[in-house]
């Protein structure tokens, strides 16, 4: 009998199975077939014998990172950006989330969102054009501003000061439009008669924000942040290369992990090196996962990921 309710089971989720499969293939031959390829990060890669066959390096290849005169600076970079990505990002798409859930008409909220989507689409496809446009010496839209008021003109491709606010706007300005409709439809999930209840009790706007949204919001924030911290050793490239231009004088606010291993292969063509480099930004980023998560767990375990 036993063996039979379990074929009927087996038998209703068929069209279940059918309909996950697309999905667990692309996940099998995207994510998990090329990890053949971390065996690359343990070898002196020579094309003329196979992968397989090429010689073993050991741990010889991560030296290149370790090693390099540069790796603080790089490390410190990578970290540092991507914390304040991270903190201005959440804080900035929270606040547009908020605002467009405050806004009553449907042609408003509407418009409010093209203003802020259209942007972030625009500049995750131009984004190094589009900041050149602001930013450059003659043609800039920044220094016309200067130029117009009697003001000196910056020359932003030569000075590293301005890059850390230059870049952190620059990662909120494309991304915070697509993190706040994440955070949009959490509000719009939230009961609507706890707004009604408070607003009865005499609950200000604000206090409604403060006192329901925001605490409502813990577990949205608490799982975006811990999925941002898997890649907190990574950088996003276009930004940290395309935007200065590859500029040489700003390599010491711009420089990453990512772009120094690119400069690497460029220079030395050392894909076990390269190979190298995103194993130990895998790992580290995959450390720090379960460390935030079992954080996260210790202190509310409703959110955890796992």
């Amino acid at each position: 009998m036993d063996g039979k309710k379990r074929k009927s089971r087996i038998r209703r989720a068929i069209p279940l199975y059918i309909m996950v499969a697309p999905g667990f293939l692309y996940l099998l031959i995207n994510n998990y077939v090329p990890m053949f390829g971390i065996v690359i990060a343990f070898k002196n890669i020579n094309f003329s014998k196979g992968i397989l066959k090429s010689d073993w390096a050991g741990l010889s290849n991560f030296e290149y990172l370790f090693k390099a005169p540069d790796a603080l600076l790089i490390t410190r970079n990578t970290l540092l950006y991507n914390v304040a990505f991270i903190i201005v990002n959440t804080v900035a798409a929270m606040v547009i989330a908020i605002i467009l859930s405050e806004i009553r008409s449907k042609v408003k909220v509407r418009i409010f969102q093209s203003c802020v989507l259209i942007p972030s689409l625009i500049s995750i496809i131009i984004v190094s054009y589009l900041a050149y446009a602001f930013l450059s010496g003659r043609t800039g839209f920044v220094n016309g501003m200067l130029a117009g008021a009697g003001r000196e003109t910056i020359s932003f491709y030569t000075e590293p000061e301005y890059w850390p606010g230059i870049l952190i706007f620059i990662n909120c300005w494309k991304g915070a439009g697509y993190s706040s409709v994440i955070y949009l439809a959490a509000i719009h999930g939230i009961d609507q008669e706890m707004y009604e209840a408070a607003e009865i009790d005499g609950a200000t706007r604000w206090g409604k924000i403060r006192f329901i949204t925001l605490p409502m919001l813990k577990s949205t924030v608490i799982t975006l942040t811990l999925l941002s911290i898997g890649r907190i050793f990574y950088s996003d490239f276009g930004l940290f290369y395309q935007v200065p231009m590859n500029s040489g004088a700003l390599i010491n606010a711009t420089n990453t992990i990512d772009t120094y291993v690119y400069r690497g292969l460029i220079e030395l063509g050392d894909i076990s090196m390269s190979s190298a480099a995103c194993v130990y930004q895998s790992l580290v980023g995959f450390v720090l996962v379960l460390a935030a998560n079992r954080i996260t767990r210790k202190y509310s375990a409703e959110n955890a990921l796992f």
